[in-house]
């Protein structure tokens, strides 16, 4: 339902437009308040950078933040990650991330960011306090925030805005009688907009797809071309399933059923075992994997997805960032 609100499809965003105006005027007066220096703000020691969106739901903000930082690495920048860590709970904060995080203390994207880059990362709500963990932690040239461009306690240097290519601003109206958590004139102010679904992207955005790999057996490791799987039931929890259905159709897999979950949805082992029989194959998003390892079945994999940013405007994003840090004395 919400989608169709969202979406416009539905004229029963007209009643929520009230709880709209007044998200809206919430959140131009906090702006204008740390603008102004009314409301304080921190300046880390190192460059920070944005992932963020304008929108509530999947955008494909987390494969990006990998990308960036995968490709940072490559460069020889020492990378730490900080995120609220939403959907997960820990007994204190802000919380640095190891092998034994768990998805239930960090939250599901910080714990793949962490899995899938290696590089040191903190969870807290107060994002200020998950930089200051990290820099006591280890030696880091810059940070990367998954999420938080309206975090504006914690300055930044540098604000990246992923967009849906396909549902874009929806209605346009701020929650929740639409998707808006800012207004689309906010990507003026931003340093780079990338179009997720957009292979080359239009003006200044720059274009992204996303790339599916092997698909991995949770319990074994074991990898294969994920067109060679047969009876698969296809689930996925994130910000927007039919994305992951998608993905799948284009890699040549026809689910037998596809069932979407909320985003970041608590996993009970009996609940997704009920899902497929022992002759059919449970196919998830990396991001519901790192939930399910702990229980999972010898007939459930996941499928991960690279993100993909066209060329010549991911050098340039790579080159301005990489400027922000300077060099060691």
């Amino acid at each position: 339902m919400i989608e169709r609100i969202w979406s416009g499809q539905s004229a029963l965003y007209l009643l929520l437009l009230p709880l709209s105006g007044l998200y809206g005027l919430i959140t131009l007066i906090l702006r204008f308040c740390y603008k102004k220096g009314w409301k304080k703000s921190w300046r880390a020691p190192v460059p920070v950078v944005i992932v963020g969106n304008l929108t509530a739901g999947g955008n494909g903000k987390t494969p990006v933040v990998i990308w960036l930082v995968e490709h940072l690495q490559q460069r020889g920048l020492r990378v730490g990650v900080v995120s609220r860590g939403y959907g997960g709970k820990a007994e204190r904060y802000p919380l640095l991330l190891d092998n034994a995080t768990t998805t239930a203390q960090a939250g599901d994207e910080p714990v793949l960011i962490f899995q899938r880059t290696g590089a040191p990362v903190a969870v807290s709500p107060n994002r200020s306090e998950a930089v200051k963990a990290l820099l006591q932690a280890a030696p880091v040239d810059l940070i990367v925030t998954d999420d938080g461009l309206q975090h504006y306690a914690l300055q930044r240097d540098f604000e990246i805005v992923v967009v849906d290519g396909v549902r874009r601003f929806g209605n346009g109206h701020w929650l929740p009688a639409g998707p808006m958590r800012e207004r689309a004139s906010r990507l003026r102010s931003v340093d780079a907009v990338i179009i997720n679904g957009n292979g080359q992207g239009q003006g200044r955005e720059i274009g992204m797809s996303l790339q599916a790999g092997l698909a991995i057996n949770l319990l074994s490791g074991e990898k294969r071309p994920v067109q060679s799987l047969s009876a698969v039931v296809a689930m996925a929890g994130i910000g927007h399933p039919p994305r992951f259905f998608a993905t799948l159709r284009q890699s040549g897999v026809q689910p037998e059923q596809e069932i979407a979950f909320a985003d970041h949805q608590a996993y009970q082992p009996a609940q997704l075992k009920a899902l497929a029989s022992p002759t059919q194959i449970l196919l998830m998003t990396e991001k519901d994997a790192v939930k399910c390892r702990a229980f999972a079945e010898a007939n459930w994999w996941y499928l991960p997805v690279d993100a993909q940013l066209a060329e010549p405007g991911s050098l340039n994003l790579l080159e301005r960032i990489c400027a922000l840090v300077k060099p060691s004395a």
